[in-house]
């Protein structure tokens, strides 16, 4: 859904370790953030509690025609009392620079000596779904291994050597002398955890490459790509249906998701593309981004390299309902986005949410690291489960 909110970005700077506490926003070094009273004056988590509103400011490197950069007018309520709160969504997302992959265990084999079985992956990205129909599909079919019962027949195959046969498979290379043939080992890796009938086929994916980052400033080059992938297996060989339907038949084992993939979040990169999102928002004059680097003179970025960033979302109505001009329009409310170094590199952020805290309440965070899990490890631990259909 559309997001119609007038959207301001303030990024703190790496150097900054505490709010100001003696200036007005007029006073603001270029870069310098801090959160101010109705009057102009610094806040404190004392002095925002009894406040009318608030603002967030900060000072530009580049001051013709402009003064500090300014939200609007932010009113909160923090005891659930009577009071002139306009905020409608408060929360917080944590930096999480580092991405997980996402895990399925394959288990619970229900195959007979010498069937036929089939197992096929279908990876999904961004990028994966522009080269190929519906994914990059692809399937092996192998025979479960015989069994020697003398004269007994045997009802289940060895699963553990079933699951060393699919992982023979799924290494091999790609068929043909093309070199940029995708074999599955281009998006997984594979391994067989146990030695008895409830051994587990582990299937992993791995990091995607990272792509390029043009230096054109107009060119809004952040995208991080996400790989997530569905199993099937089933009884007898592959078929053309496969590639359309569910493969909701024949199922012969039980595939799930111990682990989802993850994107990254906070990173400078990311971070850096809200800055040029956002700067037609919070430039006096001159607000389109050209090519050409002269013409960009009112555009400043304020983010640091290689640091993972913690953003504060504020969404808000007008302070004076009076200023609304009510018609045959969707109205527009605010919103403010703080991105500030997480407290591993700063202190800065635990100073932003003890102020704002104090004046909107507890903030939520919507955001939880996943970190228990590596692409280089023999065995990745299970972190949560689904049977959904979509990782």
């Amino acid at each position: 859904m559309a997001d119609f909110s007038l959207t301001t970005l303030f990024v703190v700077p790496v150097g900054q370790t505490s709010l100001p506490s003696s200036v007005s926003t007029q006073n603001l070094t270029a870069g310098q953030f801090g959160i101010f009273l109705n009057d102009y004056t610094a806040a404190t988590n004392v002095t925002i509690a009894n406040a009318p509103y608030f603002y967030i400011a900060q000072g530009r490197t580049n001051t013709y025609l402009q003064g500090s950069k300014r939200s609007d007018k932010i009113a909160g309520c923090v005891d659930g009392g009577a009071c002139r709160s306009n905020v409608t969504e408060w929360y917080k997302v944590s930096g999480c620079p580092t991405p997980v992959n996402q895990v399925t265990d394959v288990t619970d084999f229900t195959v007979k000596c010498g069937d036929i079985i089939t197992l096929t992956l279908r990876a999904h990205s961004s990028y994966i779904d522009t080269l190929y129909f519906n994914g990059f599909t692809r399937s092996v079919t192998v025979q479960a291994p015989c069994c020697d019962c003398g004269g007994d027949p045997c009802e289940n195959t060895d699963v553990p050597a079933l699951i060393d046969e699919l992982i023979f498979k799924l290494e091999l290379r790609a068929p043909g002398n093309n070199p940029d043939n995708i074999s599955f080992s281009t998006f997984y890796q594979f391994q067989r955890i146990g030695n008895d009938a409830n051994a587990i086929l582990r299937i992993s994916g791995k990091p995607l490459t990272k792509y390029g980052q043009p230096c054109d400033v107009a060119a809004f080059p952040f995208e991080y790509d996400r790989m997530y992938f569905r199993t099937f297996v089933y009884s007898g060989p592959a078929t053309t249906a496969d590639f359309i339907v569910a493969d909701k038949c024949n199922i012969v084992a039980t595939a799930e998701i111990t682990q989802r993939a993850s994107y990254p979040t906070g990173t400078s990169e990311e971070i850096a593309q809200l800055e040029k999102n956002y700067y037609s928002y919070q430039a006096g004059y001159l607000k389109h981004l050209y090519r050409m680097v002269g013409y960009n003179e009112n555009f400043e970025s304020w983010v640091n390299s290689g640091t993972t960033y913690n953003t504060y979302y504020i969404k808000f109505n007008e302070y004076d309902k009076s200023a609304y001009q009510w018609g045959d329009y969707i109205m527009e409310d605010s919103m403010v986005i703080i991105a500030a170094p997480n407290a591993a590199v700063s202190g800065i952020s635990a100073a932003i949410e003890v102020v704002l805290e104090a004046a909107l309440g507890t903030v939520l965070d919507d955001n939880a690291c996943i970190t228990t899990t590596s692409t280089t490890t023999t065995v990745w631990p299970t972190t949560s489960s689904t049977s959904t259909l979509i990782p």
